[in-house]
């Protein structure tokens, strides 16, 4: 039963739409009307408002940290993770809206933080690595995800690194088109139209 509430909290929290709040917020209309349709920061960041993008990035984050917390507080270090594969799905599905939500980078960063603080330090240092040579996003995310789940293996945490591979899975099926443009040499690099 437990690990039933722990997805449930865990979907809640991740199903928040910041990027969406806060462009309706500011005035900027729907965010899904603009540019790659998604509800998370690198979309917002599209708009030109740096500001917005920055604290949807934030509290995607956050949101992803705190579903592990909250339920690793209340029922333990399983009902953590559960929370955690959880907010990814609600933050990638959410039923406000009609199951059509963001790729789960940012609340994925929260859950890895969350779940073991040196295993979000690697996909982190892997995205920022990446990010520097590359300046695509998506790339970035991808390698991050990539990563993860065999530097868990590395420090021997079978079920941390079974629980990154689920994390991996749900980001690169939401980046589908991304692999798709990146293996074509079309995907857009941050900062250039499109």
């Amino acid at each position: 039963m437990s690990l039933i509430l722990a997805a449930f909290l865990g979907y809640l929290l991740g199903s928040v739409p910041y990027g969406l709040l806060l462009t309706k917020a500011a005035g900027l209309g729907d965010i899904r009307s603009i540019g790659s349709g998604n509800i998370g920061a690198t979309n917002v960041l599209r708009t030109g408002n740096k500001g917005l993008a920055a604290a949807t990035l934030v509290l995607d984050t956050v949101k992803g940290f705190a579903a592990i917390l909250i339920a690793r507080w209340l029922w333990g270090a399983d009902a953590g993770l559960v929370a955690g594969v959880a907010a990814m799905a609600g933050h990638a599905f959410p039923v406000w809206l009609g199951f059509k939500g963001g790729k789960g980078v940012a609340t994925g960063a929260g859950v890895l933080f969350g779940a073991a603080w040196w295993l979000g330090a690697v996909a982190l240092g892997t995205w920022a690595v990446v990010f520097a040579v590359t300046r695509i996003s998506s790339a970035s995310a991808l390698a991050a995800c990539a990563l993860a789940p065999i530097a868990a293996l590395i420090f021997g945490d079978a079920k941390l690194a079974l629980f990154a591979v689920l994390l991996a899975a749900l980001i690169a099926w939401r980046h589908k088109a991304n692999i798709q443009r990146l293996l074509a040499g079309t995907e857009p690099r941050v900062g250039s139209k499109g």
